[in-house]
């Protein structure tokens, strides 16, 4: 997903920053989210978070106990980020059209991208690693995602639209993955073009 589960389209609500928000719960929330995509979890503490937030550490507590509930907040700031997305997404006139501009979002995305990788994509990898519950949390997020574009793909009449759908946020990750590595943002640019042409075929197939 691009900056939000997972990461997004390119006229998606942007999370304000973090201390333009109104209370120091969505505060934290919205620096946990910013500050696990730049550093990770492992790296990151919650001191940097109450920085971000700009909110003195202590008030932290009275909010999240721990590290991982602050980690599992936002997950869930993700889930609400993907779910305001695909609703912006389903106001579009056809499938191909939502998918499409869920491929221009990601491309709109390239240069943090490049910077720091999927921002729930990076952060579902790292999770993995755990056996916690929070990697099934995470697992969860981007799984609604590949229903949601299940669907798209269903609507366009493939008979495999699951896995067609795995296929597309396969390749957002990967070409994520790939400009995050190189430093190369328009490698989200060549194969955001490739994945839309796909598109362009399936949906001439379907007519």
């Amino acid at each position: 997903m691009a900056r939000s589960t997972a990461s997004t389209a390119g006229d998606r609500p942007e999370a304000a920053p973090a201390r333009k928000r109104s209370g120091k719960r969505e505060r934290l929330i919205a620096a946990t989210t910013d500050v696990l995509h730049r550093q990770g979890v492992e790296k990151t503490t919650i001191a940097d978070i109450a920085q971000a937030a700009d909110v003195p550490v202590g008030n932290v507590y009275y909010y999240f106990k721990t590290k991982d509930q602050l980690v599992r907040a936002a997950i869930g700031e993700h889930r609400s980020r993907l779910g305001a997305l695909t609703g912006i997404l389903d106001r579009e006139p056809d499938p191909a059209a939502r998918l499409k501009a869920l491929i221009a979002g990601w491309v709109d995305q390239r240069d943090v991208a490049a910077r720091h990788g999927c921002p729930f994509g990076t952060l579902a990898s790292e999770l993995d690693k755990r056996d916690d519950g929070l990697d099934r949390e995470a697992a969860n997020v981007m799984r609604e995602l590949v229903d949601w574009a299940a669907v798209q793909f269903g609507a366009l009449g493939r008979e495999d639209a699951h896995d067609a759908a795995v296929a597309l946020v396969a390749g957002y990750q990967g070409m994520s993955l790939l400009a995050n590595t190189f430093r190369d943002p328009e490698i989200m640019t060549v194969q955001g073009a490739r994945l839309t042409a796909w598109i362009d075929e399936i949906a001439a197939e379907e007519k």
